[in-house]
C-alpha cells in the first residue's frame, strides 16, 4: 500500500493537578520516537468540515426470536463505501456498512449472533465490555476462517510463538447473555496480530444494552439519544484507506512499517463513518453516547462555545453503565476503547448557534470532530436526577491479593515488541489464576501512554500514583482506563462472571498487535 505524502508525527501531553495541559517529552519508554504515528492523507479531495450530514449507523433487527433469545445474522465481507464524497473506498464490513450495524438489546435477553466470514482473511469478533462466556469472548486466536478457504501459510505472531486457538470454518455463532446493566458497548475484530488493520478497514460497531432501570429515568430518549462513534482515518490519493501494513493482504506477515508501531492515527476525523459531520438539533437536552473507536488516538472533547452558564457536559455513564450520580464536566479525556454518556442542554444556546465538538489534544484537521446546529427551542420534559443508579463500591480491604504488571517495549531482531512483565504474549502463559467471586488489586506501571482493557470483568479505578483521588472520568464501572506516563494505576477487579481463559491488553491496537497482551484464567 503506497502512502502519498506520508509523514509520521506525535503529540503527548499530561494533565497537572491544576488541570493544565503540559507537553511531555515524546517517546515510548526510553527509546525515543513519537507517541503516535500520524498518516497524512494523499491528494484525495477531503470535504469541508461540517458540510456533510450526521448519520446514525443502521440498527440490526433479529432474524428470529423466541422466549429468551434473539438471533441475528451478520455477514463480514469486502465491499466499497462512500466515506469521502464522490469517492469509493474498499472496506472490510459487517453487513456492508462502515461502521457496522448497531445492536440494540435488552438486559437478560440472550443475543446469538450468527456470523459468516466472506472476507479473504480470518475474523475474530470481540464484544468490548461484554460479560461474555469464554467460547464467545473473541479470544484472539479463536479464528473464524473465510468461507473461501484459508490457504495462507501458518505464520508466527509478533511474539515469535506459533498461534494456537479454536478455529471455525466459514460460520460461527457468538452467544451474548446480556446479563449486565444498561451500557454503551461496542464490538470489533480481535484477530491476533491483525486487529489494528482490520478495525482500521471497518470491522467495528455499536452494541447498546438497555434495561428497566435506565428506561425509568427521565433522560433524553429516541431521536435525542445520539451515538457518536469517533474514529480517525487517512486516505490514499485513490480513496483507499491508508495503513502501512508490512503485508497489505493481511494474510501472512503481521506488523507495520516506520513509526506506525507507536500507534496509528490519521488526519481525517470520522463520526459514525462520516468526516466531520453536522447535526441539526432542537433547543433541548440530548444524550450523546461518546465512543472512542480509534486505533490509538486520544481525545479531550470540549464544546465551543460553551453555554453561558453551567458546565457543557453532564456525565451520566461510562463504560459499564450509569454512574451513581451525575458529574458536571467542562471536558472529557477519552482513550481508545472508552465510552462516556453525557447530556448536553442545547436549550442553553440561542437558535442558530453553531456548537463545535472539539478535540483539544488535536491540531489542524484533528482539532474538530463534528458540529451541532441549534434550532428553535422545543418542548423538553427530560431531566437529570441527582441519583441515577446504585453502584456498588468494591472494598479494597476485601482484596485477596495484589498483582503488579509493567508495560514496556523492546527492540528485538530489528522490530519492536511490546511486553507485559518483560514477556510478549503467549497463548500458553497464564499471568493470573483467579478464583470466581474473589476481588483483587491489579497495579499497572508504564513510562508512556497505554490504555488498559480487561476482558470479561469490569473494574473500578482505585488509585492513581498512590492516591485514591482519581480522575473524574474514572468513576463508575470501567473496562478500559487510561494510563499516563510514569503513573501507577491501581484497579479493583472482582471476577464474578464466567470461568475460562481471557486476556487483558493495551488498547492501542498497534501495541496489542505487537504482543502487549496477557492471559488470565478464572476458575
Amino acid at each position: 500500500m503506497t502512502l502519498s505524502r506520508r509523514r509520521f508525527l506525535g503529540t503527548a501531553v499530561t494533565v497537572t493537578s491544576t488541570g493544565l495541559l503540559l507537553p511531555l517529552a515524546t517517546g515510548c519508554d526510553s527509546g525515543g520516537g513519537s507517541d503516535e504515528g500520524l498518516i497524512q492523507s494523499g491528494d484525495v479531495p477531503l470535504p469541508a468540515r461540517f458540510s456533510l450530514a450526521f448519520k446514525r449507523p443502521p440498527v440490526i433487527k433479529p432474524a428470529s426470536s423466541d422466549g429468551t433469545t434473539d438471533y441475528f445474522d451478520v455477514r463480514a465481507y469486502t465491499t466499497r463505501a462512500e466515506i469521502l464524497p464522490g469517492v469509493q473506498t474498499e472496506i472490510f464490513s459487517y453487513n456492508g456498512t462502515f461502521p457496522g450495524p448497531t445492536f440494540s438489546v435488552r438486559k437478560g435477553r440472550t443475543a446469538v449472533v450468527r456470523t459468516r466470514n466472506d472476507l479473504p482473511v480470518p475474523l475474530v469478533t470481540h464484544l468490548h465490555g461484554g460479560k461474555t462466556p469464554e467460547a464467545s469472548d473473541g479470544y484472539p486466536t479463536d479464528l473464524l476462517l473465510p468461507t473461501s478457504g484459508w490457504t495462507a501459510a501458518a505464520h508466527q505472531h509478533g511474539s515469535g510463538l506459533t498461534m494456537e486457538g479454536v478455529t471455525a470454518e466459514g460460520t460461527r455463532s457468538y452467544t451474548y447473555p446480556n446479563a449486565q446493566r444498561a451500557a454503551t458497548l461496542w464490538y470489533h475484530d480481535h484477530r491476533m496480530d491483525f486487529t489494528g488493520p482490520q478495525v482500521w478497514r471497518g470491522l467495528a460497531g455499536l452494541y447498546l444494552v438497555h434495561d428497566d432501570e435506565e428506561d425509568a429515568l427521565p433522560l433524553p430518549k429516541g431521536d435525542r439519544d445520539v451515538p457518536v462513534m469517533i474514529m480517525d482515518r487517512a486516505f490514499n490519493s485513490d480513496g483507499s484507506l491508508a495503513y502501512p501494513s508490512i503485508d497489505p493482504t493481511l494474510k501472512t506477515t503481521p506488523g507495520v512499517t516506520g513509526d506506525a508501531h507507536n500507534g496509528m492515527t490519521g488526519d481525517v476525523i470520522l463520526v459514525n463513518g462520516v468526516p466531520w459531520p453536522k447535526l441539526e438539533v432542537q433547543g433541548a437536552r440530548y444524550r450523546l453516547r461518546l465512543v472512542n473507536g480509534s486505533n490509538a488516538r486520544r481525545y479531550r472533547v470540549k464544546l465551543d462555545p460553551e453555554p453561558d452558564a453551567g458546565e457543557p457536559f453532564t456525565l451520566i455513564g461510562s463504560d459499564g453503565g450509569l454512574l451513581a450520580r451525575p458529574q458536571l464536566m467542562d471536558s472529557l479525556y477519552m482513550v481508545p476503547g472508552e465510552r462516556f454518556d453525557v447530556v448536553v442542554d442545547f436549550g442553553a444556546y440561542a437558535p442558530g448557534t453553531k456548537v463545535t465538538l472539539k478535540n483539544s489534544l488535536g491540531d489542524g484537521s484533528t482539532a474538530e470532530l463534528m458540529q451541532f446546529v441549534v434550532g428553535a427551542k422545543a418542548a423538553d420534559d427530560t431531566s437529570i436526577p441527582s441519583t441515577l443508579s446504585t453502584v456498588e463500591r468494591l472494598d479494597p480491604a476485601k482484596a485477596v491479593r495484589t498483582r503488579s504488571f509493567t508495560l514496556a517495549r523492546a527492540r528485538e531482531d530489528g522490530h519492536y515488541v511490546y511486553k507485559i512483565n518483560g514477556n510478549p504474549f503467549s497463548t500458553d502463559r497464564i499471568w493470573a489464576d483467579v478464583k470466581r467471586g474473589e476481588t483483587e488489586i491489579w497495579e499497572f506501571t508504564s513510562t508512556t501512554h497505554h490504555p488498559i482493557h480487561l476482558h470479561l470483568s469490569p473494574f473500578q479505578v482505585y488509585k492513581r500514583g498512590g492516591s485514591t483521588t482519581v480522575n473524574p472520568e474514572d468513576v463508575g464501572w470501567k473496562d478500559t482506563a487510561r494510563m499516563m506516563p510514569n503513573e501507577k494505576l491501581s484497579l479493583l477487579v472482582r471476577f464474578d462472571d464466567h470461568t475460562g481463559k481471557f486476556v487483558f491488553h493495551c488498547h492501542n491496537l498497534e501495541h496489542e498487535d505487537m504482543a502487549m497482551m496477557a492471559n488470565f484464567r478464572v476458575s
